[in-house]
């Protein structure tokens, strides 16, 4: 199922224009300061921690995704009207377990995120390779579904680029391989997704050379540090932090954190207050 454009346009909803009030897009993501985001609560949830704003899950199994839905939009732009919190970006959860390399839904479920990221104002689609679909084995690159990842995201990536959107790839892979994928597909509208546990605490890699290795490449990022709080590995993310600031990052930090206290307003506040000093 190729992804050209009139293929993009016949099976995703066209983007609803609307002259509501959104979070301003360059406020959210400009490159003055770092903005700290949560991918573990909702936006009231958020506001009440303190966050400057949130990642959704996209996770409905459907041909047609629920963000494709216009009332699903409208609940979320509602939202953000009342919080005065954008949305930094979404995550196609399905992925992992219907790979986009393999899955003929792939490009109609991209297509319908790019149409809804475009209609709210976000700007990051999280793109996850993990589960079923991951591209290593070994850390050795499956040849058969990275070229197939390839070919779908370059077919994609124009319409990406078109709604001002930017596919963002999470993956296991090392910087070299990333590197390699973001080569192969040759697009400005295709990054990275870096995720400093994933990375530096599952796969062993050194993660701030890994982040320097990736200068320019990386959208946004994930800081999460398993069942603890994040300053309770104090010398860890102060070497990944450094790492981003020597590289000139500077998007949103999305905290995909547990809850020790089992009170996940609390939890992300302490979270978030310490990556604000980390980037102070």
């Amino acid at each position: 199922m190729p992804f050209t454009r009139r293929r993009f346009i016949g099976h995703s909803a066209a983007a609803l224009t609307s002259a509501a009030f959104l979070p301003s897009v360059a406020q959210a993501t400009g490159k003055d300061r770092i903005r700290v985001g949560a991918y573990v609560v909702g936006l009231e949830a958020a506001k009440q921690a303190g966050l400057d704003g949130v990642q959704i899950g996209i996770d409905s199994v459907a041909d047609a995704l629920d963000i494709s839905k216009s009332e699903t939009r409208t609940k979320y732009r509602e939202q953000m009207r009342a919080t005065g919190l954008p949305i930094c970006s979404f995550s196609i959860a399905p992925f992992c377990r219907f790979p986009l390399a393999t899955d003929v839904r792939g490009a109609l479920w991209l297509g319908q995120c790019v149409d809804a990221a475009k209609d709210l104002g976000v700007t990051n689609i999280l793109v996850p390779f993990f589960g079923e679909a991951d591209l290593q084995i070994d850390k050795q690159i499956k040849k058969d579904e990275f070229a197939s990842v390839v070919r779908r995201l370059k077919d994609a990536a124009p319409c990406a680029k078109d709604a001002g959107v930017t596919l963002a790839v999470e993956n296991m892979l090392s910087a070299e391989q990333n590197l390699q994928l973001l080569d192969a597909v040759g697009h400005e509208s295709v990054s990275i997704y870096y995720d400093v546990y994933n990375t530096g605490k599952t796969q062993k890699y050194d993660s701030p050379a890994e982040i320097r290795r990736l200068k320019g490449r990386i959208t946004q990022v994930h800081y999460k540090n398993g069942s603890a709080y994040l300053d309770e590995d104090r010398p860890y993310f102060e070497a990944v932090t450094a790492a981003l600031k020597e590289i000139g990052y500077g998007g949103w930090i999305v905290l995909e954190t547990s809850s020790p206290s089992k009170d996940a307003v609390a939890d992300a506040r302490r979270n978030g207050e310490f990556v604000r000093r980390l980037f102070a």
